[in-house]
């Protein structure tokens, strides 16, 4: 196989870094999309959502109707966005619940029995002080060779993007929300 300019390039696999993040919609939903494409190929699937907390959301659902090997597991008690977080659920409730993720996700990125692991909203639980960038940094460094690793939430950092194989940042166009007030619809946000 050749690429034009750069000759001969040799076709090899590997577990792959990925990066989902900006400001747009969809970061989920494509870490979702993914891991079903991956599922169908019978390949094992775990998610592990930060952030996220209680909140009934569709995907959890249907994975569960599908019988696939693809599990849905939640680390964290909630939004911590002003606005959408609950105030009686402390900082340090939420933190502890994003310390027992990232030891959760520790225990994914090296199990035998995974092939895939999403991370939903890590890079936002690293922006609300729930998880630290070093703890994600040692979670890619630590994963097993051939284990396809995705990350989602607004803000990568810089470090988590060097890392990364691939990186796509959704952008913000126009949104309902902010244009005509629609607030969150079943089976499109949740």
């Amino acid at each position: 196989m050749t690429t034009e300019g750069r000759g001969p390039v040799e076709k090899k696999r590997k577990g792959l870094v990925i990066v989902f993040t900006g400001d747009g919609k969809g970061k989920t939903t494509a870490a979702m999309g993914m891991a079903l494409r991956a599922a169908g190929n019978r390949m094992r699937v775990r998610v592990l959502q930060f952030i996220k907390g209680a909140w009934k959301t569709g995907e959890v659902d249907a994975i569960k109707a599908l019988g696939l090997s693809f599990t849905i597991e939640r680390a964290g008690r909630g939004f911590t966005i002003d606005h959408l977080r609950d105030a009686r659920i402390t900082d340090e409730e939420h933190r502890a619940a994003g310390q027992d993720g990232i030891a959760r996700a520790a225990e994914l990125v090296v199990a035998e029995d995974v092939e895939v692991v999403v991370l939903d909203e890590i890079l936002g639980a690293i922006t609300a002080g729930v998880v630290d960038l070093p703890q994600v940094l040692d979670l890619i460094a630590r994963k097993r060779p051939m284990l396809h690793l995705v990350l989602t939430g607004r803000n990568a950092p810089p470090e988590i993007v060097e890392r990364a194989d691939l990186v796509t940042e959704m952008r913000l166009v126009k949104h309902p929300f902010r244009e005509q007030g629609v607030i969150a619809q079943r089976g499109v946000e949740f």
